[in-house]
């Protein structure tokens, strides 16, 4: 027995207009139409599916089944046509993020609240992008966003640009080195580094200053909150190079200082590396628009 949504639709109509005019008024068919379909569908079930010397008409036991049936699958397939609709208008969907910037954190979560607010049937998730590789993995569709701050040129792959923000030294107001107008990578010689828990190719200090210029700390302590980076650095137990931006916007204490990294500084700038194919889609250019609107915020703390 071949059985369409037409059909389901048919039986669930009759029933309810209780005879063969009025439901197909309701379907927009003719009747001699309706009618046929009727008897079609009850040729391939071999039954009647209605009693017609009622009035109404009324269905047959083997209609009754057909009738339990469309009340289960028909409501199904409207709301899988409605989710089609959104996905289409791009009103649904998902947003899974990868962040490859350990501080981005504390910037990203007031983006996602504002966001939840109007975009509730957008699917949000947040995966460390430090853990594996971001940026494969949103080639791959695993991810569909990448808080960067190193472009790359990849096909079919979009790096827009969010904000600048500059890596600045942070020490103890007490620290030999906070009465110095800036410093270089030869002043970690001999000092405890603080840092986030990412490998050194991540890590600002590393990749844009100790690196290049083969410099290594005396020792390198990762610790995971920024709060209680800035806790350590106020005790004088180390050094830190963060986030201008983090800095400002934590507040935790007057008890450190920020210098800038070497005489003219050490500025980078955050990227959101986005698949080409989503770029237009609304909640991806309204989250985009939201992380701007935040990072402008931040700036002028």
């Amino acid at each position: 027995m071949h059985i369409e949504f037409r059909h389901l639709r048919t039986i669930k109509a009759i029933h309810e207009a209780g005879g063969l005019a009025r439901a197909a008024d309701q379907l927009n068919i003719t009747q001699s139409a309706l009618s046929h379909q009727v008897k079609g569908l009850e040729d391939q079930a071999g039954v009647e599916l209605f009693i017609r010397r009622s009035k109404p008409m009324k269905l047959s036991p083997a209609g009754l089944r057909l009738l339990r049936l469309a009340e289960q699958v028909l409501p199904q397939v409207e709301a899988a046509q409605a989710e089609f609709s959104s996905l289409r208008d791009g009103n649904t969907g998902r947003m899974h993020i990868a962040i490859e910037c350990h501080a981005c954190f504390e910037w990203l979560f007031p983006v996602l609240e504002g966001f939840r607010r109007n975009w509730g049937d957008v699917d949000v998730d947040i995966r460390p992008g430090l853990a594996f590789d971001a940026l494969p993995a949103l080639l791959k569709e695993e991810v569909d966003l990448v808080v960067s701050s190193d472009p790359e040129d990849i096909n079919g792959v979009e790096f827009i640009e969010l904000f600048d923000y500059n890596a600045v030294f942070v020490a103890s107001a007490q620290h030999p080195l906070a009465e110095k107008p800036y410093v270089e990578a030869e002043d970690f010689i001999g000092q405890n580094l603080i840092t986030y828990p990412v490998e050194r190719s991540r890590l600002d200090v590393f990749s844009q200053l100790l690196i290049p210029a083969g410099v290594e700390p005396a020792s390198i302590r990762q610790v995971e909150l920024t709060a209680v980076i800035l806790l350590l650095v106020a005790s004088n137990r180390g050094v830190s190079v963060l986030p201008d931006w983090v800095v400002r916007e934590v507040k935790y204490s007057s008890d450190y200082v920020t210098r800038p990294l070497t005489r003219s500084g050490i500025t980078r700038r955050l990227y959101a590396a986005i698949r080409a194919e989503d770029l237009e889609k609304p909640y991806m250019q309204e989250l985009i628009r939201l992380a701007k609107v935040e990072a402008r915020k931040l700036q002028h703390v």
